[in-house]
């Protein structure tokens, strides 16, 4: 499938990660598959909470330095800026959905960027949400997990 595609914070977080080695392939593999058949797609958002993420707790999944590089390389795919319009929206969508606000606004910025799909793993695999079908590149991951 091509096309415009929304990333959550965090499957670009899951490449750092260690300590989750299969979504770590799983994340790298997903992200080299969607840049070369559509156009990636984050939100300001999710440029603060990568940093955040990878930055937080007592055994951070990388360095300030690492970090600040990996948004740096976000920052580089199609950026959907966070306005007052889009929080506001996230508020209605929040309370239509019953959504988290943060998640909300994943969908809005995903709405606003014109995209088809959103990368997450934090909402049901196969929900559409205001035309925006949800995955998770961790699905088969889990179930996996599971089975053994």
């Amino acid at each position: 499938m091509s096309g415009r595609v929304f990333v959550d914070t965090n499957v670009l977080a899951y490449v750092f990660d260690d300590a989750e080695p299969e979504k770590k392939v799983a994340a790298r593999r997903c992200l080299d598959h969607e840049r070369r058949s559509g156009e990636l797609v984050v939100s300001t958002q999710v440029l603060q909470e990568l940093f955040v993420c990878l930055t937080r707790g007592g055994a951070p999944m990388a360095s300030p330095d690492v970090a600040e590089q990996a948004v740096m390389d976000a920052a580089k795919l199609t950026v959907v800026q966070i306005d007052v319009a889009l929080v506001l929206e996230a508020i209605g969508q929040s309370r239509r959905s019953q959504l988290s606000f943060w998640d909300a606004l994943i969908v809005r910025a995903a709405v606003a960027g014109g995209c088809e799909r959103l990368l997450t793993e934090d909402l049901s695999h196969g929900q559409v949400l205001d035309g925006v079908r949800v995955e998770s590149p961790f699905v088969s991951t889990r179930a996996g997990a599971r089975r053994r």
